[in-house]
């Protein structure tokens, strides 16, 4: 059977940033911890009877910030999903945390409750920036984060945003450098964007600030390439950088097609059965989600099955995101639908001449010309 990777998510946030467009709620009043805690466990035993026993190969605490989450609460999801799942014996299990001083002092807990990598939002290690970007923390509390967690975790991953107002190659270049001869292991890089709904959208429409240009953000990107390798990171997928063994399992998944199970308000998950595809997506708002668990079990609003044709282009927006690529034999299986139909055979062969995608070892390529292009290359490929 197709393994599972299970997502966990942890809605609430100390503060909004104000680039953030994710499912992030501040509650000035607190949070319910052993309500949530016990809806989370319902969804997930509601979902796990559902499906079965399953190999269990990953798990991820995402958010929200599920570093604010109890560390019991974090114990007892690994506990049910390790009592509902056959869990692998080298089983990934990452949780996102911010590195205020709070947050890193519960670093050993989580450890203790069974993570074994930890993805720190560092953002940036430069204080300007930091304001600008509306993190709690600041560049000498991000450096103790990384090196705490370096010493607790024997996997460790942490992000950085980009092609921020006024920022110069040179300086992406030695903030790189500084972070990565912290943590060395797994390096997730996003570009700054402006997304409907966050305060930088409504900032940025009235000209408060500009990004750098285009070409400007691109050099930096290419920059990173160059300083994640004199480390030993490679990019294994788009944004995505690692030392060989380091790449994240849990996103993999993702990128591969696999089956993944989404618990929590807001979540959304993939799985294939007897043939068919399921999406579903569950309540957004965490109230609401935990009424309607603990009412129903579960909190989703929508299960659609989706069509083969639906599912060979997920497949393929996903997999050329990946160095590896495609194998359309996989690709095939999952969609239920021949290669060919998913394909334009016409553009194929001139994404192929103009050297965007390429063909190594039987498996579809995007070369590193076309993965910075795949927002374009995709819709005139893709049936």
């Amino acid at each position: 059977m197709e393994p599972l990777a299970l997502y966990l998510h942890w809605p609430f946030c100390a503060s909004k940033c104000p680039y953030c467009d994710f499912n992030s709620h501040v509650r000035e009043g607190g949070v319910d911890h052993a309500r949530f805690r016990a809806a989370l466990r319902q969804e997930l035993a509601h979902e796990a009877a559902l499906l079965g026993r399953r190999p269990l190969h990953s798990i991820f605490f995402g958010g929200g910030t599920p570093s604010l989450m109890e560390p019991e609460t974090v114990a007892a999801l690994i506990e049910d999903a390790r009592a509902h799942f056959d869990a692998a014996p080298d089983m990934e299990v990452t949780l996102e945390a911010n590195p205020t001083s709070v947050e890193t002092e519960k670093l050993r807990a989580f450890a203790e409750a069974g993570v074994n990598r930890a993805s720190l939002g560092v953002q940036s290690l430069d204080a300007e920036a930091l304001r600008f970007l509306g993190r709690q923390h600041d560049a000498p509390h991000a450096v103790a984060a990384l090196e705490k967690a370096r010493a607790i975790f024997p996997r460790l991953s942490f992000d950085l945003i980009y092609a921020r107002p006024g920022q110069e190659e040179a300086a992406w270049r030695a903030e790189l450098r500084q972070a990565l001869a912290l943590a060395a292991d797994h390096l997730s890089l996003y570009q700054l964007t402006i997304e409907p709904g966050t305060r930088f959208f409504t900032e940025h429409a009235r000209g408060a600030f500009a990004l750098p240009a285009e070409d400007d953000a691109a050099r930096m990107y290419e920059a990173t390439a160059e300083e994640a390798a004199r480390y030993g990171l490679a990019a294994y997928e788009v944004s995505n950088y690692a030392r060989p063994g380091a790449e994240s399992r849990h996103n993999l998944a993702y990128w591969r097609y696999g089956d993944y199970l989404g618990i929590g308000p807001g979540a959304h998950q993939r799985v294939l059965e007897g043939g068919e595809m399921r999406a579903t997506r569950r309540h957004r708002a965490p109230e609401e989600w935990a009424s309607r668990v603990e009412q129903h079990g579960h909190g989703a609003v929508e299960t659609t099955t989706l069509t083969p044709t639906e599912r060979g282009r997920e497949a393929m927006l996903m997999g050329l995101r990946l160095a590896e690529g495609v194998d359309p034999a996989r690709v095939e299986a999952r969609a239920g639908l021949a290669f060919a139909q998913i394909v334009d055979a016409t553009m194929l062969s001139a994404l192929l001449d103009e050297g965007y995608l390429e063909w190594a070892g039987g498996r579809l390529i995007a070369t590193i010309e076309g993965r910075v292009r795949l927002d374009a290359l995709l819709p005139v490929l893709l049936r």
